[in-house]
């Protein structure tokens, strides 16, 4: 299951009656990371559940999902995992862990009455599903990324062609069986990429080649495939999966930087226009709530986020959610806590778009979004 499987998976999870746990664990080796995990889940989630009633259902359910977390970890965690995110209500028979590559900053607890997926959906957009193609004249990798991670390789070799003192037409013919071989080679890592292209999901390639190649792959690529190479890299033909990893993620945060910007603006222009953008918590999450939002833009910083007041209405009158309010939780010595209507509107934004199918886009400047609350978004119809 992709993990954007599992965040609509989570996002369906109605608001229960009884405490839900979102647990956020940084798992990499080393200070305040594997070694201080479980101190942090042994004073943090029993800390808040002694705010509940002893013996009340809201406390039993707690603490057997106390129970179960620390049973999960000890046993389930693999070594290779540098975070690991978990849901739990008992009451509510969830219980759903997520091991990840990607590393989560810090260690971070939200209970309220149903998931809290902003830091999840955050990793999603700074770890995108993206294939990586490094090709020269008769060697070819594609390479698929997701969540900082290989997750799917192929590779495609043919004959290794060389170079000829033959001079007149014997060289003519040569040259003209080398061009024939080169460019069945790319029809073949072209015919292949399609495939990877297809059966993984992929809506973004970057691209690693040799100049004589360049114009033969651009030339032989049909335009649908074409459309999705985002970036070219400068990677040698032996480029090992690690560099290739870190070329391609510095490759799409500049692409994001670039693109961040003209959905802001695009946004924000529509909606001076009374065309397709909202900007603002309150008109967003009324979009939302309609299925109007084809893109949710929403700051990579959730202490930006300028939280409704608790109990505000949103939507027409006919379609009302409340703003209620979670209650946070992260570890001493880290960033000032987020303020519960904070919280509660990052997971009302998060959950109504992962439930009507929105993209999610995370705004990496903060000031692109500061006059508009934080959040805005690019929409599919105006009623």
């Amino acid at each position: 299951m992709t993990l954007t499987e599992q965040l609509e998976r989570l996002a369906a999870f109605e608001p229960a009656p009884y405490p839900v746990v979102s647990l956020y664990l940084n798992t990499q080796p080393g200070q305040h990371g594997r070694d201080q995990h479980q101190a942090f889940i042994r004073k943090e989630l029993k800390g808040r559940g002694r705010t509940y009633p002893a013996n009340s259902p809201d406390r039993e359910s707690l603490d057997r999902d106390l129970e179960k977390i620390g049973r999960y970890l000890e046993t389930e965690l693999r070594p290779s995992a540098n975070s690991v995110a978990i849901f739990a209500c008992s009451a509510g028979d969830l219980f759903d862990a997520i091991q990840l590559a990607a590393p989560i900053e810090q260690h971070s607890l939200y209970i309220g009455d149903r998931p809290h997926l902003y830091p999840l959906a955050r990793l999603e957009s700074q770890y995108p599903r993206y294939a990586a193609l490094i090709a020269d004249s008769n060697s070819a990798r594609i390479m698929v990324f997701a969540l900082g991670q290989l997750v799917a390789e192929r590779e495609v070799k043919n004959v290794k062609t060389r170079d000829t003192s033959q001079g007149g037409w014997s060289q003519a013919r040569y040259q003209r069986h080398i061009v024939n071989i080169h460019l069945h080679h790319l029809k073949e890592v072209i015919d292949t990429l399609e495939r990877v292209v297809r059966e993984e999901g992929i809506t973004q390639i970057l691209l690693s080649c040799d100049e004589a190649s360049l114009p033969l792959i651009r030339d032989q690529m049909p335009k649908q495939l074409a459309e999705k190479i985002v970036d070219q890299m400068r990677l040698g033909s032996h480029a090992t999966a690690a560099e290739v990893l870190q070329k391609s993620l510095e490759a799409m945060q500049r692409l994001n930087a670039r693109t961040d910007r003209e959905k802001v603006e695009a946004a924000i222009d529509a909606y001076r226009a009374g065309g397709l953008g909202v900007v603002g918590p309150e008109d967003t999450v009324a979009a939302l709530i309609k299925g109007q939002v084809d893109e949710l833009l929403i700051t990579a910083d959730m202490q930006r986020l300028q939280g409704m007041p608790v109990g505000a209405p949103v939507g027409s009158a006919n379609d009302t959610a409340l703003v209620e309010p979670a209650v946070p939780t992260v570890s001493a010595g880290e960033p000032a806590e987020a303020q519960p209507e904070v919280v509660r509107l990052a997971d009302e934004l998060i959950t109504k778009a992962k439930q009507t199918s929105a993209r999610i886009t995370f705004i990496e400047d903060p000031e692109l979004l500061s006059g508009y609350g934080g959040v805005a978004a690019l929409l599919r119809f105006r009623i």
